[in-house]
């Protein structure tokens, strides 16, 4: 993985953040940086990917380091996707929240075979509600 430096718990800029998100095709609502800038503000477990200073891979979680933890956002960007980047992430979320939390998301469609590689269990017992806006 190149020379790939990953940083826990700092908020890269809301530009750099969209950058990422608009590359990787997430759907985020990348028009609006006032709103991605409180999904940040507002979560407690984030870590970055970062190559010669710039971001390329981002996760984004909120947890309560002890039973439960929501992952909302794994994104890298398109032209590094493939090298393990979202993988780490995701193991250094696993170690920050330590073995005693369950790690949770919902998955994009498109995404669906990826995480089961990566050593995700498919569940059929969610719910949600879903936003409107």
């Amino acid at each position: 993985m190149k020379n790939i430096e990953f940083k826990i718990g700092i908020i890269p800029k809301t530009s750099e953040i969209i950058e990422v998100y608009d590359s990787s095709r997430i759907n985020r609502p990348i028009k609006d940086s006032k709103r991605i800038a409180k999904m940040y503000a507002n979560s407690n477990l984030i870590i970055s990917a970062w190559l010669n200073g710039e971001l390329i891979g981002i996760s984004r979680a909120i947890t309560d380091f002890c039973y439960a933890c929501y992952l909302s956002d794994l994104a890298v960007k398109k032209e590094y996707q493939k090298e393990g980047v979202g993988k780490r992430l995701i193991e250094l979320t696993e170690k920050e929240i330590g073995n005693e939390t369950a790690l949770i998301l919902l998955s994009a469609t498109t995404a669906m075979q990826y995480y089961p590689k990566i050593g995700f269990e498919k569940i059929n017992n969610g719910f949600i509600i879903r936003r409107t806006k």
